[in-house]
């Protein structure tokens, strides 16, 4: 009997006009190659985030959406927000 934890990224998703990179990583527990259990966690990843510790795959989408133009209209979009509130 041999139980085995396996995680995977299995799915991103590019959400909203700026851009964000959704990361699903699926947590698969197995034993003697048979599934027992699966769970998800996520993590978004925002324009101008590093990315180095990310996965090749990873960084290769992000470095295809996230183009100068969308890091720089997110930054723009941040500075608005912090007029607005203050911060």
């Amino acid at each position: 009997m041999a139980l085995t934890k396996t995680v995977v990224t299995d799915k991103y998703e590019i959400v909203g006009p700026n851009k964000m990179v959704q990361c699903r990583h699926a947590t698969v527990i197995s034993e003697d190659g048979v599934e027992l259990s699966r769970s998800f966690h996520r993590h978004v990843i925002a324009p101008g985030d590093d990315v180095s510790n990310e996965p090749a795959e990873t960084q290769a989408i992000v470095a295809a959406v996230h183009t100068p133009e969308v890091i720089s209209a997110y930054n723009e979009m941040l500075a608005a927000q912090a007029l607005e509130t203050g911060v």
